[in-house]
């Protein structure tokens, strides 16, 4: 299927947070007060979930476009698939 317009973008994003998080064990390894930690882990959780959101997004998008479904097959198929990745928008 290739790449997805969103993917780039994505993977920048976790780029970003696997950065954040490996401060994040840092901070806790060097005992930075636990408040600091949460604050962190909060930051690095929304970043993973904006990711997640923007790729789940571009994959319906994708599914879903005139291409994507040029046909009853085709069209049954995507909606399967948007059923499986729906399981993940939370």
């Amino acid at each position: 299927m290739g790449a997805h317009e969103s993917h780039e973008n994505v993977v920048k994003r976790l780029k970003r947070a696997k950065g954040h998080l490996e401060s994040v064990i840092a901070m806790i390894e060097g005992s930075t007060p636990c408040v600091e930690v949460a604050q962190q882990l909060h930051a690095v959780s929304k970043a993973v979930l904006n990711a997640k959101q923007v790729f789940i997004k571009d994959h319906i998008d994708h599914c879903f476009d005139g291409t994507a479904v040029s046909n009853r097959k085709k069209m049954k198929s995507s909606i399967e698939e948007f059923k499986e990745i729906a399981k993940y928008l939370e």
